[in-house]
């Protein structure tokens, strides 16, 4: 796996935070999670294709209606991200289901478990 550019980096991170206001203010879908956040955002360095990796904090069904409206909506999102950021072109963006954060929770409740019952 290659290095990011420093141009790929802040293409990311400009992505990034378009899409996270997009997704929290533009978007009317009720399907889609109050409390869904991107987490990180990887650009091609062509600027063909983008993955966004998503967090919700809900349970399995919440998490793949939101999916599911965040994929209904994607034409949209993209027209939006394309007004928004000026690039040669505009990413495919495709969404990523990213449960790190949930994970976390789980092992620190798992080591909190541990530390108690010693």
């Amino acid at each position: 796996m290659r290095k990011n550019s420093i141009k790929n980096t802040r293409i990311n991170e400009e992505v990034l935070r378009e899409l996270s206001n997009i997704i929290r203010g533009e978007i009317k879908d009720p399907r889609i999670d109050p409390l869904t956040s991107v987490v990180a955002v990887e650009v091609a360095p062509d600027l063909k294709s983008c993955k966004a990796y998503i967090s919700v904090l809900g349970d399995e069904t919440s998490q793949q209606d939101t999916l599911a409206g965040l994929k209904s909506a994607e034409g949209y999102i993209r027209s939006k991200l394309a007004k928004n950021i000026n690039l040669r072109n505009t990413p495919e963006i495709r969404f990523v289901l990213d449960q790190s954060i949930e994970y976390g929770v789980n092992m620190s409740k798992l080591i909190d478990e541990v530390n108690h019952n010693q």
